[in-house]
């Protein structure tokens, strides 16, 4: 069991038979009255992400997620084939299941696949990828009308802001975390 305090950031957890890994953790003292902690959770099946708050003397059972080393292979309609580093099997996980890692999957990608016993049930990205801008108009000196940005699509589909200087083919690096762009490679 694990209580409120030692709750963090990725924390995969037990509530109401279902498994959620912890995505914020705010703890709340109010004036009167005990301490509160407010959790954002993701549930690790479905990918729902919700807030709930608990009083600080809730307890929660903790589970245990295995990350195994994949490479990420191809794309077969709705299914992503991964081939674990370590035994060389090819895995296949949902677009559901994977969310919105799905929009920064490069052929070859390195990355690691978390297990809950036998079941597949997300991805752990690295913080920043680099991918090829596939299209954006060309920016024009002294136009900041729109705060120096414009749309940019990469070649996995995803749409980012980016400076007025990133033109079509060039390499980027986006944040996995928010889908930021971080800096022209």
């Amino acid at each position: 069991m694990i209580n409120v305090g030692e709750l963090r950031r990725g924390v995969a957890i037990e509530l109401d038979g279902r498994i959620y890994s912890v995505i914020d953790f705010q703890h709340i003292k109010m004036g009167r009255g005990g301490a509160q902690a407010r959790l954002k959770l993701r549930d690790l099946r479905t990918g729902a992400i919700f807030d709930r708050t608990f009083p600080a003397s809730e307890k929660f059972a903790r589970i245990r997620v295995e990350r195994h080393p994949v490479q990420y292979l191809y794309t077969d309609g709705d299914l992503y084939h991964f081939m674990d580093q370590q035994t060389y099997e090819q895995r296949s996980v949902s677009r559901e299941l994977l969310g919105d890692a799905v929009n920064y999957l490069k052929d070859g990608m390195q990355l690691e696949l978390e297990y809950y016993g036998e079941e597949p049930i997300g991805v752990e990205l690295p913080l920043n990828v680099e991918l090829r801008v596939e299209h954006t108009e060309p920016g024009f000196r002294g136009d900041t009308a729109t705060g120096g940005t414009k749309p940019a699509r990469l070649e996995t589909g995803l749409v980012v802001n980016v400076p007025l200087f990133v033109n079509t083919g060039d390499i980027i690096r986006v944040d996995t975390r928010d889908g930021s762009y971080i800096e022209r490679v």
